[in-house]
């Protein structure tokens, strides 16, 4: 089960509602900023705009592929571990709006963790340290460390291998 705290809203959905909850410069700024790392080849800037601009938790060697996506409006609730690979063109997202409500919830991915390029990591989730994660996965659950996951819906492949 995912950890996500519910706010409900009246009227129009929960998008047509966003500046109620996120600050307009907030959400363009982060956005520029987000842009900016999609692009660049550099890890050093990507993990400095991270940490510094979007206040993200980004441990040491961590590694964000091109086109990785990390939530626009609440990336301070995506924490990543030590020597992690984030694969090309992932997402990230701390938020989910509905029509008749937003979830908010913190991401945290361990250390030493592989995430294979396209995947998307819904809100509330926890991934464990070593884990890998397949190509393509829509993480919707918690995974467990030293565990290898893939698919959509998550299916668990291997658990427990400490190699």
């Amino acid at each position: 089960m995912r950890r996500t705290e519910r706010y409900p809203v009246e009227g129009t959905n929960a998008l047509w509602q966003i500046y109620h909850t996120v600050s307009k410069w907030k959400a363009v700024r982060n956005f520029v900023f987000i842009q900016i790392t999609r692009y660049s080849p550099s890890l050093h800037v990507k993990n400095w705009i991270y940490r510094n601009v979007l206040g993200m938790k980004v441990g040491n060697h961590t590694a964000f592929a091109l086109m990785v996506m990390v939530d626009v409006f609440f990336p301070e609730k995506i924490h990543i571990g030590e020597n992690t690979i984030i694969g090309y063109n992932s997402t990230i997202l701390a938020h989910e709006y509905l029509t008749k409500e937003y979830r908010l919830g913190e991401v945290r991915i361990g250390s030493h963790v592989m995430v294979g390029a396209n995947t998307t990591i819904l809100p509330g989730v926890t991934i464990g340290d070593h884990a890998v994660i397949g190509a393509g996965s829509v993480v919707h659950k918690d995974v467990a460390p030293h565990s290898f996951v893939a698919g959509n819906p998550l299916q668990v492949i291997r658990v427990g291998n400490k190699e």
